[in-house]
């Protein structure tokens, strides 16, 4: 029972997530910009601690503007007819993301202005020396690209149906990137086929609870290979 409660709560979080997506133009744009952001980071050695605060910027944007949906839906539900009060609630929340997008210019400009304007940084090799960071860059992109297909496709939430699965992608993403990174170790096959068990075995509890059909699941699997495996090609 408490397993069940706990899944519907995520589920329940993901469609909010999935319908601020569907609903909101700005959503739409910050959801671009994250992705570009991310993908971008590619091209730039951050530290951890720097690539910690890009994320935590990248995440208070959405999730300030999902609080600012939040607050105008509220807001809606008790009629149209104007209100001061209704309006300052609004403009507030509006205020709120504003901000957040602000601290989010202040902490790209931070990070990458230096190196942006250093031309003769050698940036693409500075990223293959560190496939951990290619690796935690090609997880998120492809929960959030899974994340925006379920919202374009508008077929089913994150847990419960819908193209394409977005378990399988996560985890079939992480077996190519423990296969690209374990490839040069003695027992690389060795951890290679052990992660890809693992995949599978995430893939087929999807299928065989019926949360997903195995086309969702395939489909699922191979965006996460493919993205993983063009990123680490490119730069990994």
């Amino acid at each position: 029972m408490y397993r069940r409660s706990t899944l519907k709560s995520f589920t329940f979080a993901f469609e909010g997530i999935v319908y601020v997506l569907r609903t909101q133009r700005n959503m739409k744009i910050h959801f671009a910009v994250a992705i570009m952001v991310m993908g971008g980071s590619l091209f730039f050695e951050l530290s951890r601690t720097e690539l910690i605060v890009v994320m935590m910027a990248v995440a208070f944007v959405l999730v300030v503007e999902m609080v600012n949906t939040a607050v105008e839906a509220a807001i809606d539900t008790f009629g149209t007819a104007f209100d001061p009060m209704a309006k300052i609630a609004k403009d507030v929340a509006a205020g709120a993301v504003l901000i957040a997008a602000l601290n989010a210019l202040a902490v790209a400009y931070l990070i990458f202005f230096d190196r942006i304007t250093e031309p003769s940084r050698n940036l693409i090799q500075m990223v293959r020396q560190s496939p951990t960071h290619v690796s935690v860059i090609a997880l998120v992109l492809v929960i959030l690209i899974a994340i925006i297909l379920k919202a374009v496709l508008h077929r089913g939430t994150p847990f419960q149906g819908g193209m394409p699965s977005g378990h399988a992608a996560v985890a079939f993403a992480g077996w190519t990137a423990i296969t690209y990174v374990s490839a040069s170790l003695e027992h690389g096959i060795l951890i290679s086929v052990l992660g890809f068990m693992m995949a599978f075995l995430v893939a087929q509890s999807r299928v065989e609870s019926g949360i997903h059909s195995i086309p969702e699941v395939f489909f699922g699997a191979f965006l996460g290979i493919l993205v993983t495996t063009i990123l680490f090609q490119l730069w990994g």
